[in-house]
């Protein structure tokens, strides 16, 4: 059954293509990878990664030391793009700070600071006393931080559902403005490079050593990445142009703990379901952002999914080739890229990918290309075929 549209009224991101929109924007207008070799402290091993320079230098507020950890401080970097705070500012003083939710994903939270503090254990093996998993490891971590920064006090919960848990957030604030527990929501995921993600998806064999290559005869695995998005989520009604939430589709494949169906039946649902929500045919979508991870299995999954739902029109593109895959970050970063290619008309290629897989048939973008669409999907799909579709439009 359709419902009514939700209105973004604002969002940010920040990842390794630069801080703010018109940073991510340019990049991929002018075709710059934000991916490098891995440089992360403390780790040895042949990959690329997505990093964003200078979040070693900007520790939080001395009134929220106690969140003290990389994923904090990139949310924090984050929040201060956009001009984002200050439309919060704005809904805050339209609605009240009770009555505005905030959904966060991510799927690490701040475990690097559990990592760091591990190292520093004294003779008997004991932590150190300065470590607070409370407010740093622990998946609350990111949503507590930025609820005390924005000073908010409506609802509030962590989505952690591996790859998808930022995309998530979207319908989790969907559903809450339907029951109306909420006036607006703030959504976001934030994710950062530590030893676990990048040594445990190595032990799995999925990292490669080159640029990861989405949909590429050659793909043979992930770079990871890092970075952070958030929206503004408000009734249609509030006002303005602009890009709305159409319809979220969620759905859980329950195969494999780390391998999609092979027929992507579950990615299939999730991309129906929106649609369904949205009341919009296959045929009015302009552009996917695909979850394209670039390992064998995930994409061919979502390829097969998508030729189920869409056929081999509708131009899609991975853009983890220019951010790395930011992990539970990676639903609202992408999301955010779908906005910004209805916004924009520009429709970003799917970087360093050269040859498509000849099994593959989705119409994958090898060049960028200006293309005004009225309606967009981004997907993301993770770890335990936990599934998330997220379809766009806009307004102008």
């Amino acid at each position: 059954m359709p419902i009514s549209p939700i209105r973004i009224t604002a969002y940010t991101l920040t990842n390794a293509l630069g801080s703010g929109v018109d940073a991510s924007l340019h990049a991929l207008q002018s075709g710059r990878s934000g991916l490098r070799p891995c440089d992360f402290q403390d780790v040895d091993l042949s990959t690329w990664i997505g990093r964003v320079d200078g979040i070693e230098g900007q520790p939080l507020p001395a009134a929220l030391s106690r969140f003290e950890c990389r994923n904090n401080r990139l949310a924090h970097l984050a929040l201060q793009a956009d001009g984002f705070i200050e439309r919060v500012d704005d809904a805050v003083c339209r609605y009240g700070a009770d009555r505005i939710a905030l959904f966060m994903g991510t799927s690490t939270s701040g475990i690097g600071a559990t990592e760091e503090a591990y190292r520093r254990r004294d003779g008997r093996g004991n932590l150190p006393d300065d470590f607070q998993p409370a407010t740093t490891h622990v998946i609350y971590s990111i949503t507590d931080f930025v609820r005390s920064y924005l000073q908010l006090k409506g609802a509030a919960l962590t989505v952690s559902t591996a790859c998808s848990s930022s995309a998530k957030v979207f319908a989790a604030a969907q559903r809450y403005l339907a029951a109306g527990l909420c006036d607006a929501a703030v959504v976001g995921g934030v994710d950062t490079l530590c030893l676990t993600t990048l040594y445990g998806f190595n032990s799995l064999d999925l990292v490669s050593s080159r640029r990861c290559k989405p949909w590429d005869a050659n793909r043979n695995g992930i770079n990871i990445g890092e970075g952070a998005g958030f929206a503004l989520l408000e009734p249609e009604q509030a006002g303005g142009k602009g890009s709305l939430l159409l319809g979220s589709g969620e759905s859980s494949d329950a195969y494999h703990i780390s391998t999609p169906h092979p027929e992507g039946r579950g990615a299939a649902l999730a991309m129906r379901l929106a649609l369904s929500q949205a009341g919009v045919a296959a045929d009015e979508v302009g552009y996917i952002n695909l979850h394209g991870t670039a390992t064998p299995s995930n994409d061919a999954a979502e390829d097969a999914a998508v030729m189920q739902v869409f056929g081999g029109q509708i131009p899609c593109s991975s853009t983890k080739g220019w951010t790395g895959h930011t992990l539970g970050a990676a639903g609202a970063i992408e999301a955010i890229f779908t906005l910004m290619a209805l916004e924009s008309g520009f429709l970003p290629c799917s970087l360093n990918t050269e040859q498509q897989d000849e099994a593959l048939s989705a119409n994958l973008l090898l060049e960028s290309v200006q293309q005004d669409i009225a309606c967009a999907m981004s997907n993301s799909f993770g770890f335990g075929g936990n599934n998330c579709s997220l379809l766009f439009g806009c307004d102008r």
